[in-house]
């Protein structure tokens, strides 16, 4: 008897062990990602661009992303040099800095989706799993949309 008790009253402590260290153990940091949508391209594109907003609640990093919608995304930026606009791919992801808003926006950092498989027409939707340092992943449909033209009101 004094066997069984002992075995129960470890079960119960381990149990109990497990338990307190799963609560103590800190929440998998977020990322945030709004207003998700892509450039329109005329058939046949090699590629496109998709826009969003991302907010990390830690410090992180934004590292890869993912789309069934064409081959394969990447993470790229644009500078001007010279005079010319250079657009070169981030191989090491775009850094979130904790709790400030990251734009992705055209003419700037952005995500380029190469070779879409489908139509990146007005109102389409397409998939985007961004993929963090830290953080769990976010999938998103980013709608495609003809941007604003500079000074329009809105």
């Amino acid at each position: 008897m004094k066997t069984l008790t002992l075995i129960a009253v470890s079960v119960a402590a381990l149990s109990s062990a497990g338990m307190a260290s799963n609560a103590l153990a800190a929440p998998a940091p977020k990322v945030a990602a709004t207003d998700a949508w892509c450039r329109p391209a005329p058939a046949g594109a090699l590629a496109g661009g998709c826009y969003v907003t991302l907010t990390a609640k830690a410090d992180d990093r934004l590292v890869a992303v993912e789309t069934t919608a064409a081959d394969h995304g990447e993470i790229h930026t644009m500078s001007m040099d010279g005079g010319v606009m250079r657009m070169r791919k981030l191989t090491e992801g775009l850094a979130l800095p904790a709790g400030k808003a990251v734009a992705l926006k055209p003419g700037a950092d952005h995500i380029m989706i190469i070779a879409p498989k489908v139509a990146l027409k007005e109102g389409a939707k397409i998939p985007l799993t961004l993929k963090f340092k830290n953080a769990a992943s976010v999938t998103v449909d980013a709608v495609v949309r003809t941007p604003p033209m500079p000074g329009m009101v809105h």
